[in-house]
């Protein structure tokens, strides 16, 4: 039987969060609705946009209580990465920097959910 793995975000307004990720990814979502937006990120992987309103149980407030990270192929593919994201109009809350791990940049969706591009040292 195959899974897919599904990454839900909680957000205030699915289809402005959609038109964010549909830019960012360049592709429509899988499907939308007024409380809910699927993108397909890689085989069995799926991000899920879920009007934070319509949530059962509540979620609590806020996003950046974690990240949605994705490794790239070199230190140079974040430098270039970040530049789209900039021409884009994404907010940075992080400039590519180098860390322990690697190298990396962090930004932000519209509800403040943190977005990490990252390359690791030795892969």
């Amino acid at each position: 039987m195959s899974q897919s793995l599904f990454h839900i975000l909680y957000v205030e307004n699915p289809a402005a969060s959609a038109a964010f990720y549909e830019k960012l990814f360049g592709r429509a979502p899988l499907e939308a609705s007024p409380t809910f937006a699927l993108f397909a990120l890689q085989e069995g992987i799926k991000l899920g946009l879920w009007s934070r309103q319509g949530v059962v149980p509540p979620a609590a407030a806020g996003g950046g209580g974690g990240e949605l990270a994705l490794a790239v192929p070199t230190p140079d593919e974040v430098d270039r990465r970040h530049g789209v994201w900039q021409r884009l109009g994404i907010a940075i809350a992080q400039a590519p920097t180098d860390l322990d791990f690697g190298r990396s940049f962090v930004g932000l969706d519209p509800d403040g959910h943190r977005l990490r591009i990252l390359w690791l040292n030795g892969q």
